[in-house]
């Protein structure tokens, strides 16, 4: 399953993650790439954590339903596996 992420970088910060459809998801890294490792690590994690407690897994929108949000204006958009 495909999940959007959207990458944010302010100036002297390291790369900020939000995983729209993953409520309370959220990664880091100090290069893209490793944002991008470190993002599917947290989705996997959280979707780990879903499971054991036994609630349902949030399935992945498209990038073009989170893009209009205020929250996640400026921010680079990808896809994590």
């Amino acid at each position: 399953m495909l999940y959007p992420i959207v990458i944010h970088k302010d100036p002297g910060s390291t790369f900020g993650v939000t995983v729209p459809d993953l409520p309370g998801c959220f990664s880091a890294g100090d290069t893209l790439d490793e944002a991008l490792h470190m993002s599917q690590q947290a989705i996997e994690l959280h979707i780990e954590g879903l499971l054991e407690d036994n609630n349902t897994v949030p399935l992945p929108r498209s990038i073009d339903e989170h893009q209009s949000s205020a929250a996640y204006q400026d921010g680079v958009w990808a896809l994590v596996d």
